[in-house]
């Protein structure tokens, strides 16, 4: 088979990073001569880059896998190859038993090593069964090629930029230690580097990732060690890019510097992701997240007297091992008291190997139930009013992509919400002045500014 004859099906499940994983790992392939496809049918190689986060994430690995060994049988009488490998934090937390539970698998690559892409496809190639999920001692992001840049343009105008992986913290109820290692962060030159080349394909805005992207620290040109405040600054610099975020952030690493840059830093998109999980100090202490609840307000009130117009999102679990009614309702009062713009909430799950999974006291499914739906129901009803308080407003959106109905665009808004504007607003890499005048249940509708 030659080179280009070779293509690859990537499937990505759950955050930012594993996105950002899935475009570096067809990066390495293409260097080896895999072209992308979006018909599985077509693969040779078909990659599941996978997350661990919540309960049922490896079951429905497992269940796409039994759908693709179908796939494999098929290809193969046919007389065509086909290499199935599971990547990301379900290979690096089940390792060895995908294959015992998923034969048809022919390799499994944990996050730290997918550099080694090509090389462990050669191996399978060769009929080798593969795992991969040692950490990695070389530095990944310096042995991956870098996209040409029409496939820079061709993914859009907006990039993630992955600075930092891993985290200290040991929150009780998280996997993410265990399956993405300690805290690294990348150097400055190195971020600087890869930020400048999707500049200069066409990417106008740049979200900085992490597990907990506001603990990144580095040696700065002058000397002195940077952290993601600095780096803010220093990527604001770079010509052709307009706007700057980050996420996700843990309150204990919101340092002055960072606060600064959202006073101080047009670039920087006045919209910031910060979990609290939790209201309930008792909660939060069986967490481990070593914050209260009034240490977090008092956060919010020094960043939001830095950035007035700064838009809050947030990450909440409900029913974790203990929590009472009185528990939740602390909860529901620092919803109020905060405001959020946008955020997300689930039900606590155990997850294996983690502390909380041992914790007794599991409150009942049916209470969970209750207690998510009164939460999103506040939830909701804070995002839509801030949704609605920009009608009227005029506000700059960065075009993305075509709207679903025909004479459209959508674009983003400083607060990341969706616009829908009419397509002679502008071209797809425009940055438009537009008045808002709807808003829906998850978009905003817009007008040129002329």
């Amino acid at each position: 088979m030659r080179p280009a004859d070779k293509k690859v099906f990537v499937k990505t499940y759950g955050c930012q990073m594993n996105v950002y994983d899935s475009q570096r790992m067809s990066d390495a392939l293409a260097a080896d001569g895999y072209a992308p496809t979006d018909q599985i049918e077509e693969a040779d190689l078909v990659l599941l880059n996978t997350c661990h986060i919540r309960e049922k994430a490896a079951e429905k690995v497992y269940s796409e896998l039994g759908r693709l060994r179908v796939l494999k049988e098929e290809r193969s009488q046919a007389g065509r190859e086909t290499v199935i490998g599971v990547a990301g934090c379900v290979a690096q937390a089940e390792g060895q038993e995908i294959l015992r539970r998923a034969p048809a698998v022919d390799l499994v690559i944990g996050p730290q090593t997918y550099h080694r892409l090509p090389k462990v496809v050669k191996r399978a190639l060769g009929g080798e069964k593969i795992v991969e999920t040692e950490y990695a001692i070389e530095d990944k992001f310096e042995h991956l090629p870098q996209p040409q840049k029409r496939v820079v343009r061709n993914r859009g105008v907006t990039a993630f930029l992955t600075v930092q992986e891993g985290c200290d913290k040991f929150c009780t109820f998280c996997v993410v230690p265990y399956t993405r290692g300690s805290e690294v962060s990348r150097p400055v030159a190195q971020i600087v580097a890869e930020a400048e080349r999707l500049a200069e394909g066409g990417v106008r805005e740049v979200t900085l990732l992490g597990q907990n992207v506001n603990a990144w620290h580095g040696e700065g040109a002058d000397g002195r060690e940077w952290g993601l405040g600095e780096l803010l600054f220093r990527l604001a610099e770079i010509p052709g890019l307009d706007r700057l975020r980050y996420t996700t952030s843990h309150p204990r690493d919101m340092d002055d510097a960072l606060i600064a840059a959202h006073r101080d830093l047009p670039k920087l998109m006045p919209y910031l992701h910060l979990p609290v999980q939790s209201g309930s100090d008792r909660i939060l202490k069986a967490m481990n997240r070593k914050h209260t609840g009034d240490d977090y307000r008092r956060l919010i009130d020094r960043i939001r007297a830095a950035r007035p117009d700064i838009a809050m999102s947030g990450d909440f679990i409900v029913g974790f091992p203990g929590e009472t009614d009185q528990d939740f309702e602390d909860t529901m009062q620092l919803v109020r008291d905060v405001t959020y713009a946008q955020a997300f909430s689930f039900k606590y799950s155990p997850r294996p190997g983690t502390p909380g999974a041992d914790l007794g006291d599991q409150v009942p499914e049916a209470v969970k139930d209750e207690r998510l739906q009164a939460l999103q129901a506040l939830l909701i009803e804070q995002q839509r009013g801030f949704a609605k308080s920009l009608i009227g407003r005029e506000m700059d959106v960065l075009l993305e992509k075509p709207g679903r109905q025909p004479g459209q665009r959508v674009g983003r808004s400083p607060w990341l919400q969706p616009v829908i504007v009419d397509e002679k607003a502008g071209e797809i890499g425009d940055i438009v002045s537009v008045r808002i005048t709807e808003a829906g249940p998850n978009s905003l509708f817009a007008e040129p500014v002329l």
